[in-house]
């Protein structure tokens, strides 16, 4: 690749597949938790996101002032992801994403084909049950459903998930809404490493604990295909800024990834040669 290229095109990458979905950009945002519509919009734009997720059971459509939150997002350019959050057994789950696929069936959106799946443990830590999770992905798949599993960093569950029919699993980086990261980069690599056994296109998204862009960047660099992330611009101190950040640090650690880091060694290496030739 030339530097022109990258200069003029900073995507030029292969497309992220999910199921029968092809993005551009490999960071997915929620609209939940702005403090107003106007802002979200401004967020959603700056962060150059191409699929948005909407809280089917949680997200309240119409505000105090009376204003739609469907009016705040432009269905011709964003695919939405709903998503089954607040969601404890997996009957509710599959209850709520059939009336997610109702609505944008209406809707008349590209987003009524899948879902992203969350069924949870508990309302202290938000860490999903892997045996509900499990039981609903099953129930989806054989309903149609391109499933987007938020899963823990269990390399085991993961698999289940992918070997159950699972269109992309997304470990979480730790629980929901914390910022605390990546906690487990080894986990995620061994995830990693199963699902994409004999598989290399399956897509690994890391969904859940991302705080600010040096977060983005590293799970991207340990080979995830993409971040979805909400909680990190929405609850930003300035959160268009942040919307900005998330995008670039997307960018510079798929980009890393790809280019290959040097190896780690415990001595220093002189970038300069000291025998007088020329490197």
């Amino acid at each position: 690749m030339s530097i022109e290229t990258v200069t003029a095109d900073p995507l030029s990458d292969v497309p992220l597949v999910l199921g029968s979905h092809e993005l551009k950009s490999r960071l997915i945002v929620g609209t939940g938790k702005y403090a107003t519509y106007s802002l979200m919009k401004d967020c959603l734009e700056a962060s150059r996101a191409e699929v948005i997720t909407v809280a089917v059971r949680r997200e309240r459509l119409i505000d105090a002032d009376g204003r739609n939150i469907l009016d705040f997002i432009d269905l011709d350019r964003y695919t939405i992801l709903p998503n089954t959050a607040g969601c404890f057994t997996a009957e509710d789950a599959v209850r709520v994403a059939r009336l997610g696929r109702e609505i944008l069936e209406g809707l008349d959106n590209p987003g009524a084909d899948w879902v992203k799946l969350e069924v949870l443990g508990d309302t202290k830590t938000l860490l999903p049950d892997p045996i509900a999770t499990l039981q609903a992905t099953e129930q989806l798949v054989g309903e149609g459903f391109q499933v987007l599993c938020y899963t823990t960093d269990d390399p085991m569950t993961a698999r289940r998930l992918k070997d159950a029919g699972a269109t992309s699993v997304m470990p979480a980086g730790s629980p929901i809404g914390s910022g605390q990261g990546v906690l487990n980069p080894n986990n995620i690599r061994i995830c990693l490493e199963y699902l994409k056994d004999g598989d290399a296109d399956y897509p690994v998204i890391i969904d859940a604990g991302v705080g600010t862009a040096s977060d983005v960047a590293f799970a991207m660099e340990l080979g995830c295909d993409g971040v979805l992330l909400n909680t990190g611009i929405a609850g930003a101190r300035d959160a268009l800024r942040m919307a900005v950040a998330m995008k670039n640090a997307c960018l510079a650690g798929r980009d890393a990834y790809l280019a290959g880091r040097i190896p780690k060694k415990l001595y220093a290496t002189a970038s300069s040669p000291v025998d007088g030739t020329i490197a």
